[in-house]
């Protein structure tokens, strides 16, 4: 008894297997990473006029103590430091 095939497609695994390859080498490999800023966190990371001012007092602070010509006034020191215990 002969057997015949009928409409039975052609299996080549090897060949399944380099069409699969060809078709991840085509598709592009491109991609890039996309970084948005809010406009919320464009303002906070701005320097505020307070700091500003602080960055200004600080460094006229420092001449002082290096010049020698910076004086402690100790009421008020005093004042301070039980203000901040009492809280």
């Amino acid at each position: 008894m002969k057997i015949n095939k009928i409409n039975i497609p052609p299996v080549n695994p090897y060949r399944t297997n380099q069409l699969k390859a060809e078709q991840a080498k085509e598709q592009p490999k491109v991609k890039t990473d996309k970084l948005e800023i809010s406009q919320q966190a464009k303002q906070l990371s701005e320097t505020s006029p307070v700091t500003l001012e602080r960055n200004e007092r600080v460094q006229q602070l420092k001449a002082q103590v290096e010049a020698g010509t910076y004086k402690v006034e100790p009421e008020k020191l005093a004042a301070s430091l039980i203000k901040y215990y009492k809280n």
